[in-house]
């Protein structure tokens, strides 16, 4: 069963880059507290994610912010050094790139994609959450090969 709104996140582990190194930050550390959307892409460097999903995010990460947000979360069942290397591709400065490489934090909210008929393995659904102080208050899954309620835009009128 996957998570659903007004449920918890758990405290998986992501990795980002931290000075130029890898790093292990606890979800709770991002998200307790705060108000944070957390989105997931399929992967990195593929078209959809690449050319509609994150860019949505970079370019609307000023407004998103003025609305409350404290941070900007992308996801994606890749490596940390590929995740640093699409964010720096995308000018994704205001948003912090997570790996969720063993996809340990997508399997616990249960938005696992199986991705291997197109060679992918396991990966993470196209999805965005807003969540508040650890709490789900909003989450929009796509549906399969769909990108309509996962954008910016529509995190943006739901906050």
């Amino acid at each position: 069963m996957s998570i659903q709104e007004g449920d918890r996140l758990p405290n998986a582990t992501f990795r980002i880059m931290q000075d130029g190194r890898p790093a292990k930050v606890a979800v709770n550390e991002i998200v307790s507290g705060k108000k944070v959307v957390i989105f997931a892409v399929p992967g990195a460097f593929t078209p959809t994610c690449s050319e509609q999903h994150l860019p949505g995010f970079v370019r609307h990460a000023e407004a998103i912010k003025a609305k409350g947000i404290d941070e900007i979360v992308c996801v994606a069942v890749n490596d940390v050094f590929v995740m640093d290397a699409w964010g720096r591709e995308q000018d994704a400065d205001d948003i912090v790139m997570a790996s969720d490489g063993n996809g340990e934090f997508t399997q616990a909210i249960g938005l696992v994609l199986d991705g291997s008929s197109l060679g992918l393995g396991s990966r993470s659904e196209r999805y965005a959450m807003i969540v508040e102080d650890g709490t789900v208050t909003k989450l929009a899954v796509e549906g399969p090969g769909k990108f309509e309620v996962s954008n910016a835009e529509s995190i943006l009128d739901a906050l």
